[in-house]
């Protein structure tokens, strides 16, 4: 067969064209099947869960704790008008927390939350806002009382007992700290001890928390893991050299049995009445015991009796001879208080605990050694607030 010059052409044509394509489909399926390289497009895919999330016990306790506790929580926020360089008004605004005692609208606070304020605005957790008055506060024990009126369905906090707590307590704390409402941390008790107060005034029995309390948190609850109140954050340990208070893992609550000893005495009297032996003390333990010559391993050495107070219209007797514990000052030849009303005491803690299970003017038997005679008197109690100690 003779072929023409143009049937030569267009077979030399479309046998390249034919090699070109061939080429093309086998570079495109072998990218297809290279890694993603950088600035390439691909189609995003997700793996998402398909099941319910699941909680370990931990996790469901926690979220527990907080659904329970969350309608009791309100957020405090104070204005307290003062004066500027030129002598004009200057408002200024405080917060904290604080927590529902009851459906009447009583509302447990710190006092500095709000000491000298003007008016106090209290936000509750469904975000309604009522205007509250004081109706009881103890500067002492850093302690408010606040009621609101009108409020409709009031959810009252559980409240606990905290003189059987445990240093490794799990604790929550939930406030709003830095006026982030309804935040809550988690924590252990670290530690029982007496501490001074925002006001300056001592605070027994104070729980300390590595919970994170800031400012803010202020009159919030301290709970325990049912969600019972054991104590109302009060204050936090910071760092002197720093400008900005802040959590640093040492908190401190007031103990809830304190505060029901208070809310008592309003109830009673309109105002904090706490009782007291009129003495000042120093906790005891086996080696100090020993050293001193004292006739028992535990117990409180009086170190002074308070004029005029309850421990001095008893007959009993403070320190006469000075001596050096450290650094600290003391006073040997007291007498020496092992019991009250037949319970052992081993510490200023144990008196400060029978305290609130008192009021001002009961009377109690304390047993005590003088030397080494063991001895009783029947002790009247005092007014703390009327005493220099």
């Amino acid at each position: 067969m003779v072929r023409t010059r143009r049937e030569k052409v267009m077979k030399i044509r479309n046998f390249i064209l034919a090699v070109l394509l061939a080429a093309g489909v086998g570079y495109f399926v072998a990218w297809k099947g290279q890694p993603h390289r950088e600035g390439a497009h691909s189609p995003l895919t997700l793996t998402e869960a398909h099941a319910a999330p699941e909680y370990d016990t931990e996790e469901l306790d926690n979220i527990a704790v907080y659904k329970k506790v969350l309608p009791s929580v309100v957020n405090i926020t104070s204005t307290t008008v003062t004066l500027d360089f030129f002598y004009g008004p200057v408002p200024q605004r405080g917060q904290g927390s604080g927590f529902v005692l009851d459906k009447q609208g009583h509302i447990l606070t710190n006092y500095h939350v709000i000491a000298d304020a003007q008016n106090i605005q209290v936000t509750t957790s469904d975000k309604r806002n009522y205007k509250a008055r004081v109706i009881g506060k103890d500067q002492r024990h850093d302690l408010a009382l606040l009621q609101i009126d009108g409020a409709a369905d009031l959810v009252p906090a559980v409240l606990a007992q905290s003189h059987n707590l445990v240093v490794g307590q799990k604790v929550y704390a939930i406030g709003n700290p830095f006026g982030l409402s309804g935040t809550m941390t988690t924590g252990i008790i670290s530690a029982i001890r007496s501490i001074r107060g925002p006001q300056g005034a001592p605070i027994e029995n104070a729980i300390q928390t590595d919970a994170a309390i800031n400012p803010g948190n202020s009159g919030g609850p301290l709970l325990n893991s049912r969600g019972e109140v054991i104590g109302i954050n009060s204050l936090i340990a910071t760092n002197p050299n720093e400008n900005v208070e802040q959590s640093a893992g040492i908190g401190f609550a007031i103990p809830i049995d304190t505060a029901k000893a208070v809310l008592g005495d309003f109830q009673r009297y309109g105002h904090a009445r706490r009782p007291s032996l009129g003495i000042t003390s120093l906790s005891i333990g086996p080696d100090l015991a020993q050293q001193m010559g004292l006739a028992a391993d535990y117990g409180v050495l009086i170190q002074r009796v308070v004029p005029g107070g309850a421990a001095e219209r008893a007959g009993l007797h403070g320190g006469t001879q000075a001596a050096y514990l450290g650094n600290l000052q003391i006073l040997l030849g007291g007498d020496f208080i092992i019991a009250i009303d037949g319970q052992q005491i081993a510490s200023t803690e144990d008196i400060n605990q029978v305290m609130d299970l008192h009021q001002v003017g009961d009377t109690v038997t304390v047993t005590f050694l003088r030397g080494h005679r063991k001895l009783t008197a029947r002790v009247t109690l005092g007014d703390a607030h009327d005493l220099s100690a």
